[in-house]
């Protein structure tokens, strides 16, 4: 039952990222029909319009990611959630009603502001699993972000533009309804000295009473969370301990000299986001029907579209399971090899056409498979896991701002790269990207499978010293 109603309410806030990929996903069956003349807007879009139609959310997430983590230990995870999925509303509202570029646009800006639910729902998600399921929990919001793509696919094959726009118009609204359902994370309950509220929101969670053993242990381990005692004077682990005083207030700057784990950490995170971005798939996902028509010009694009997307949605399951199986880096490690193979086989393919064209199709779909399973998804769970909670929010913020950077230019240049180099080189990129990835995370990556935070960042501490 505890685990049944963790899995729930973890359904429940990850919606919010299905939200986030009907957006992203959105261009990819409209930018056609916006820069044509036959367009349902004013007049038809600029070669710079339609850069910025694809690119343009990831410039406001870049605004309200930082923003995002700060609030989150203003407002709580909840009402941060709450407040971040209200723009998809207004932006769909928008464009349901004025068929005008520059809305359009202006919405897809405002919309693109709730991209910082990447910031807050693997945070919100992992403060309220228990470790041993934290993994595939966490994987639900990347997973739901495919479950948005492949919606915003099929939407887009098979209604009509205005009646596209309604549907998205109420999924978004059922996203911001349901939050309602959800208690707010025990972890910054306690962290706001809220710890009735903390026993409370733990045994909703966990289906058990307030006052039960199970609750009270489990409040002691966010409160070691929460009152780490860092010391750099032991070289081997910092220490994480209750202590019956209230501990001195470190500043941020004053964190990170201390703590060595969360240096290590942010370092480890930042470059797993890079490449997360830098292997394509993002590119592939946005930009997946102009692709496959020009990979796959005898078949429907939207078809292999929605194929595409339901491939996704497929790996990042069974990434989900690995993870917690088999581990978080041995899952980073393999489908980084895998990927860089079919990045390979398919720029070779794309470029030379040395095999049938369907040949292409499933080279496009392995890539997606293998890239999901990792970069795609890891990355997301590893954010959550990494940082005492006393930085969480901060240090998730820069992370993802990070990525959102990475994103922003990644789409920006990719029509450009493509019409310089071709599309088949640029796969070739992906490939020295995944192996990188693998160098890296077989020599730097840490395992954190069922761990608690404590023990992580002991974890971390011990690495540096090695």
């Amino acid at each position: 039952m505890s685990i049944i109603r963790q899995a729930y309410c973890t359904l429940i806030v990850c919606y919010l990222c299905l939200n986030i990929g009907i957006l992203f996903a959105w261009p990819s069956s409209t930018i056609k029909l916006f820069s044509s003349n036959n367009t349902t807007l004013n007049r038809p879009m600029t070669e710079t319009e339609v850069a910025l139609f694809g690119s343009l959310a990831s410039i406001s997430a870049l605004i309200s990611t930082p923003l995002a983590g700060f609030l989150l230990d203003i407002l709580g995870r909840k009402y941060s959630c709450i407040l971040f999925a209200t723009p998809q509303v207004v932006a769909w509202a928008l464009i349901s009603t004025f068929p005008s570029v520059a809305v359009v646009l202006l919405s897809v800006f405002i919309a693109g502001l709730g991209g910082c639910l990447f910031v807050i729902v693997p945070l919100y998600v992992s403060e309220f699993c228990h470790e041993s399921i934290r993994g595939t929990m966490t994987s639900g919001g990347i997973i739901c972000y495919g479950v948005g793509i492949m919606v915003s696919y099929i939407l887009g094959g098979h209604l009509d533009y205005n009646m596209m726009n309604y549907t998205c118009l109420l999924i978004a609204v059922v996203g911001v309804l349901a939050l309602m359902i959800v208690r707010e994370s025990p972890t910054y309950l306690m962290k706001k000295g809220m710890d009735k509220e903390a026993a409370n929101s733990i045994a909703f969670y966990r289906s058990l009473k307030a006052n039960s053993k199970e609750v009270l242990q489990e409040m002691d381990v966010i409160r070691r969370a929460l009152n780490p005692q860092l010391d750099n004077e032991t070289p081997e682990e910092e220490k994480l301990k209750i202590e019956s005083q209230t501990p001195k207030k470190l500043s941020l700057l004053q964190f990170l000299k201390k703590s060595r784990s969360t240096r290590r950490g942010l370092v480890i995170v930042l470059v797993l986001y890079t490449i997360s971005v830098l292997q394509g798939l993002t590119v592939v996902q946005v930009y997946a029907e102009p692709l496959f028509e020009e990979a796959l010009p005898s078949m429907s694009a939207n078809l292999t579209s929605i194929l595409f997307a339901l491939v996704n949605t497929i790996a990042g399951l069974i990434s989900a399971y690995l993870m917690d199986y088999a581990g978080r880096r041995p899952v980073m490690i393999y489908s980084s090899i895998a990927s860089g193979i079919c990045c390979v086989a398919l720029g070779t393919q794309i470029q030379f056409h040395w095999g049938p064209h369907w040949l292409t199709g499933i080279f496009i779909y392995v890539f997606c498979l293998a890239c999901t399973s990792g970069a795609g998804t890891v990355p997301f769970v590893m954010i959550a896991e990494m940082f005492l909670p006393e930085v969480k929010g901060v240090m998730t913020m820069v992370c993802v701002q990070w990525g959102w950077i990475c994103t922003f230019i990644t789409l920006f240049i990719f029509n450009p790269l493509v019409l310089a180099m071709g599309l088949g080189p640029i796969f070739y990129i992906f490939a020295v990207v995944s192996a990188i990835s693998i160098v890296f995370c077989y020599f730097y990556m840490p395992e954190t499978n069922g761990l608690t935070v404590d023990v992580i960042q002991t974890l971390l501490v011990r690495k540096t010293q090695c």
